[in-house]
């Protein structure tokens, strides 16, 4: 039976090329980890665990070129086109439950015109009044919330969005210097909307058979040796604004989250801070 519904799911949803659609990802690229999986992994201290579906990583690749050829680089097609600074996210094709308020403020530049699409753009500096880090009071010109277009394997009833920032997370006001090199190489991650804690990294031996395919295995994770209770407290506090923004926007009773920003050697576009946010419905 299951088998049969396959194919004619299958047949009814065909497979395409460029942005996936919700009904591709559910019928294609069916989900890889399980929702407690994939908070075992961003509780591990390795965020390099997460991972996209192999097959869509290639169908990423293929449209990736296309952008190069069409926008000069990923980057200039990020901020020139799909960030949609202080706007709420009209270009996707996945959508998300969460309404954004407030969102309204005029871009932070003209969108490019389309004779100009391989002109490579740099966003304006920042005014002297801009916020020193990112944080739940960051003006929403900084900012562009968007569904992740190429979302990692998560389950079906997991929202993965992207939080785009001008600002800068990573700061030396929030991150203490002891802690620098290990925030460096870790990156930041926390949870919310939960009252139990999130699955101990402890439970990983349990959860990496869902990595096979990734090659992933215990002595392959790269993360810092454990820390002292006043080094977690002290990577506590440099997520802070990070967490408290996710606690805004997903209210805790309604959803739950599991959030992290990569370090610097995971990260895709340097320079154009981000932060990825796990997000299920009650």
């Amino acid at each position: 039976m299951g088998d049969s519904t396959s194919s004619l799911n299958a047949a009814v949803v065909p497979l395409g090329s460029g942005l996936p659609t919700r009904e591709e990802l559910l019928i294609h690229y069916p989900a890889k980890f399980t929702w407690t999986e994939l908070k075992t992994f961003v509780n591990s201290g390795d965020l390099g665990l997460l991972k996209r579906d192999r097959k869509l990583q290639k169908r990423y690749n293929l449209w990736a070129e296309g952008i190069k050829e069409k926008f000069g680089t990923i980057v200039n097609y990020l901020m020139n086109f799909r960030l949609q600074w202080g706007k709420p996210d009209t270009l996707s094709l996945l959508g998300s439950a969460v309404q954004d308020t407030g969102m309204s403020t005029p871009p932070v530049f003209e969108r490019i015109s389309t004779d100009e699409l391989s002109v490579p753009r740099e966003l304006p500096p920042l005014p002297a009044d801009a916020p020193a880090y990112f944080s739940e009071s960051t003006p929403p010109q900084y900012i562009s919330i968007i569904q992740n277009d190429w979302p990692y394997s998560v389950p079906p009833e997991v929202e993965h969005t992207l939080i785009w920032t001008r600002i800068p997370i990573f700061h030396p006001a929030l991150v203490a210097e002891s802690v620098r090199a290990r925030v460096e190489l870790d990156g930041l991650w926390g949870f919310t909307g939960n009252i139990s804690p999130p699955p101990s990294p402890s439970n990983l031996p349990a959860c990496l058979p869902a990595l096979a395919e990734w090659g992933m295995t215990l002595d392959k994770m790269i993360k810092s040796e454990k820390g002292t209770a006043e080094e977690d407290e002290l990577v506590r506090i440099a997520g802070l604004p990070v967490h408290n923004f996710v606690k805004k926007r997903w209210v805790e009773t309604e959803w739950e989250t599991a959030w992290f920003v990569n370090p610097p050697r995971l990260q895709s576009v340097p320079g154009l801070a981000h932060i990825h946010v796990f997000a299920r419905h009650k």
